[in-house]
């Protein structure tokens, strides 16, 4: 009969699965309408639909669910073995069956169990509803065609029914979750619908069926295991209140630092199941055995732990998007993501395979002839030993991926060469002799240093396995350390780190898992004091060290900016969450500007734009979150924008600059001034208050119109007004190098206008001569011009920029180019271009303005004060410099 009602078309599915052979033959209707209905995928909107009448008892619904199972079963099949499915339709249709029949029998289960009335929460005093929690490839919505599913049961709040006869609302709960067990799981004479395993619940077959929010929350903090937090990851509300347990498990699964220590654990876990594949030679199972399912799923995993509590992308459910989003987020090359992807689909496609077989919940390989040959034939292989070469060749790729990720570090302590140096560090002469040969200038200094951390308490105090990693960690770093021309100082910068990073054993881990950072975290701290108390002040950054190609990557600015946005939307109305975004994004680009400096790869210049652009970036980001964040107001976006001046005006920004600031804001609405003045404290409260992740940038707001004691904000023609009729020389010489910033561009744009015409407004030169010197002595009152201070020595930075300031004042009437914010390198070449200065002068001044900034940037990273000989080179640059002020000025610069 069944040859009768079949098409040649469904033949390659019933030449492969005996299942679906005998599910014809029993019910030869299921046969016609799978062939009608073959070239149609099932949605759950049908599964739903085959449900919708009513059953008139237990057994009746039990047989609807079943034969529901066999109707998605059949057409499955005979879609996916006649080439009309893959592997994304067989999953999810899987799925969402899993998902329609528990919510099924869940709303049977309650609507036919009458004997204790509604669950009441104690403390809502609301009804309480029971929340169905999918895990495993369920939670995933992967689940595969034959697959137990992992479920657990919870509930929001203890308390009791309200009917007659009362009881707990675990009570409750633990009836309904045994019927509903059963609803799905007994096998009748029309087989099941899914084996249920409930064994991942809290204490596993020895806890309670059910727990309540409060239970299950206990349990974590207590008792959770490294392996639960791995499942939780793809734990997934299909029942009620998915809002409040997402809550409560995120911040079990997913650390908010970077979880290093994930990767022993995982390790481990792995290590458990090969001894187990192998005591039960199990070498031929394609989900456990070596290169199999579940390393594919160890290696997204892993990941996931590490970075998902900050990369929110990263908390994904399904194995095949957070491979690519790894792909995406640079953490596994391209190539790994396509190996990887491609082994997982023809892995999960021959599980599917074997399982069609006989609908038997199997991974292992087929012993027999007969069905090696239906599984080489339906995985488009023309014998088994052809199928084997590409099984192979998948299973080794997954294999040579997994190790990458999961290898062993090197140079464990004990087989390190210079171990002694560390493990023997209290006994001086054998150390201290040591330390010498690896040429440590004060080795009797370092020495004590060593015994004074391997006998300190924070060294003490730690857990086995923390000390563990620092004993592998330190004989490499003495040798590393040893390289630079600072051993000393180097090393000793490092222990200062290992001392601030000992109690977070992830960070421990890191360094530990990955011995290749070693030699870049030397590096960094050999270079620069500054750069080694940045780092140690916010050791997350320790990360960066993981990948050069990040870490020397020139940044993308309108990409990074999408990036930090997308993560803030993502954020949604946590404002300390998005704060510390912030901060965690603008420490990871410092850093990462930082390395490239040290490595030699930016100019100052480069180095000061990107700085720059950074500020303005994170100023943008932080106007639009802080207007989101008001409570009142009158409008979806703000009309306020953001101007810097001084080094962030004039696009010189170093690594500690402050941000001079002026808020400006054109809007006509009655409440705009109250409004603006709450939005400019939250501003600056975002950039300036100190959080767990630490602070943004320091800000200056005294350049406002009437300083200290003039309104947080102006509009914009308060602010041209007082530009016009009120304000200082000295404030139109700090608005030569002030630029909007951030905000509304169309103001942006007309203050653009408005700083133009007052620069351009024709001047008395005797009188504007007068001013700026006056303003130039009074600053040598409180900064006197000593020979090697850069900025404010006569010839120095400060002397540059006034007279460019003097240039732009006193002729930017009749040279209009000379409004342009292009710098004092650029505007003194301008000057010259117009004549205003003597261009050998000019370009005397230039370069030397160019060395001056890079050596007030070379002391501040390194730390030391310059000695009057590092300004030797640039004694005609000097003499220039005072040159163009005695005959702009009239006076010579007298030299302290």
């Amino acid at each position: 009969m069944t040859d009768a009602v079949t098409p040649s078309t469904l033949a390659p599915a019933l030449a492969h699965s005996r299942y679906l052979e005998r599910l014809f033959q029993r019910a030869p209707e299921l046969a016609v309408s799978t062939t009608t209905q073959c070239d149609t995928p099932l949605l759950a909107d049908e599964m739903r639909a085959w449900l919708a009448a009513p059953a008139e008892d237990e057994a009746g619904f039990m047989r609807q669910l079943r034969q529901l199972r066999q109707t998605v079963m059949a057409r499955l099949i005979a879609r996916e073995l006649t080439g009309r499915s893959d592997l994304a339709e067989a999953v999810a249709c899987v799925s969402d069956l899993a998902e329609v029949t528990v919510d099924a029998a869940l709303a049977w289960c309650v609507a036919h169990e009458t004997r204790y009335g509604q669950p009441i929460g104690a403390d809502t005093g609301a009804p309480q509803s029971l929340i169905v929690v999918g895990m495993g490839k369920l939670g995933g919505r992967e689940l595969n065609v034959s697959s137990d599913i992992d479920l657990i049961f919870v509930y929001d709040e203890d308390g009791e029914t309200d009917g007659a006869r009362r009881v707990s609302n675990q009570e409750y709960f633990s009836v309904i979750g045994k019927r509903l067990i059963k609803l799905l799981a007994d096998v009748t004479e029309d087989g099941f619908v899914f084996r249920v395993d409930m064994r991942l619940r809290p204490f596993g077959d020895s806890g309670a069926l059910v727990s309540s929010f409060a239970a299950l929350e206990n349990y974590l903090l207590t008792q959770g295991r490294e392996w639960e937090r791995y499942a939780w990851i793809k734990g997934r509300a299909l029942t009620g209140d998915a809002a409040g347990l997402s809550q409560l498990i995120t911040p079990f699964v997913y650390r908010k630092y970077l979880d290093y220590g994930a990767y022993a654990s995982m390790r481990e876990l792995h290590s458990q199941i090969r001894r187990e594949v192998a005591r039960r030679d199990m070498a031929d199972n394609i989900k456990l055995g070596p290169g199999g399912i579940r390393e594919i799923e160890f290696v997204a995993q892993v990941f996931q732990l590490i970075r998902g509590g900050r990369v929110k992308s990263l908390q994904e459910r399904s194995t095949r998007v957070t491979l690519t989003e790894l792909g995406r987020l640079g953490l596994l090359p391209d190539d790994a993501v396509t190996e990887l992807q491609s082994a997982y689909r023809f892995l999960r496609d021959l599980e599917h395979r074997l399982m069609y077989i006989d609908d038997a919940q199997t991974q292992n390989l087929p012993g027999n002839p007969d069905d090696q040959q239906r599984i080489a034939t339906s995985m488009g292989q023309p014998d088994w030993p052809a199928f084997c070469m590409a099984l192979d060749a998948h299973r080794s790729a997954v294999t040579r991926h997994f190790e990458q990720v999961f290898v062993l570090p090197d140079g464990q302590d004990q087989n390190h060469p210079h171990a002694a140096l560390w493990q023997q560090a209290e006994h001086s002469d054998g150390t201290t002799q040591g330390l010498t040969g690896l040429g440590y200038a004060d080795a009797a200094d370092i020495q004590r240093r060593l015994a004074a951390f391997r006998s300190g308490s924070r060294y003490q105090q730690l857990n086995a396995r923390s000390k563990q990693r620092v004993d592998a960690i330190l004989p490499p770093l003495i040798e590393v350390a040893a390289g630079y021309p600072n051993p000393d100082a180097t090393l000793t910068r490092i222990l200062d780190l290992l001392e601030t990073i000992g109690r977070r054993e992830s960070y421990l881990a890191l360094l530990a898992e990955h011995p290749q950072t070693l030699q870049r975290l030397a590096s960094l701290y050999s270079a620069s004091p500054w750069v080694s108390q940045y780092l140690t002040r916010h050791p997350i950054l320790l990360d960066e060290l993981l990948d050069s190609r990040l870490l020397y990557q020139l940044p993308d600015w309108p990409a990074l900016g999408q990036t930090l946005r997308s993560e803030l939307a993502a954020l949604g109305d946590d404002v300390e969450a998005k704060m510390d975004a912030l901060r965690h994004f603008q420490h990871t680009q410092v850093f990462r500007l930082v390395a490239q400096d040290v490595a030699g790869h930016l100019t100052l210049e480069t180095l000061s734009d990107h700085l720059s652009d950074l500020a303005d970036l994170i100023l943008s980001c932080t106007i639009e979150h802080a207007w989101q964040e008001l409570a009142r107001k009158h409008s979806e976006q703000s009309h306020f924008a953001v101007i810097g001046y001084g080094k962030l005006g004039g696009k010189e920004l170093g690594y500690a600059s402050d941000l001079d600031l002026v808020f400006v804001y054109d809007d006509p609405h009655p409440d705009t001034a109250e409004t603006y003045a709450r939005l400019a404290k939250k501003i600056v409260n975002w950039l300036n208050a100190p959080t767990s992740a630490g602070t943004l940038y320091d800000i200056d707001l005294r350049l406002r119109p009437n300083g200290s004691s003039g309104l947080l904000v102006s509009t914009l023609d308060a602010f041209e007004a007082y530009q016009c009729e009120s304000a200082w020389v000295w404030e139109h010489q700090a608005l030569t190098r002030a630029r909007f910033v951030a905000g509304d561009t169309r103001i942006g744009q007309s203050f653009d206008a408005v700083r133009g015409a007052i620069l351009r407004r024709p001047r008395d030169l005797a009188a504007l001569r007068d001013e700026v010197i006056k303003m130039r002595n009074r600053m040598l009152e409180t900064h006197p011009a000593r020979v090697a201070d850069v900025k404010y020595c006569r010839g120095g930075i400060v002397d540059v920029e006034f007279i460019v300031q003097y240039l732009v004042l006193g002729h930017a009437h009749e040279h209009a180019d000379l409004t342009a914010n292009r710098g004092n390198i650029a505007l003194l070449a301008t000057a010259a271009g117009h004549g205003l200065i003597d261009a050998g002068l000019a370009e005397l001044a230039r370069n030397t303005y160019r060395e001056l900034r890079r050596l007030q940037h070379r002391g501040r990273l390194s730390g030391t004060p310059l000695q009057p000989e590092a300004l030797a080179p640039l004694a005609d640059g000097l003499a220039a410099v005072r040159t163009l002020w005695q005959q702009l000025f009239g006076v010579t610069p007298s030299e302290a």
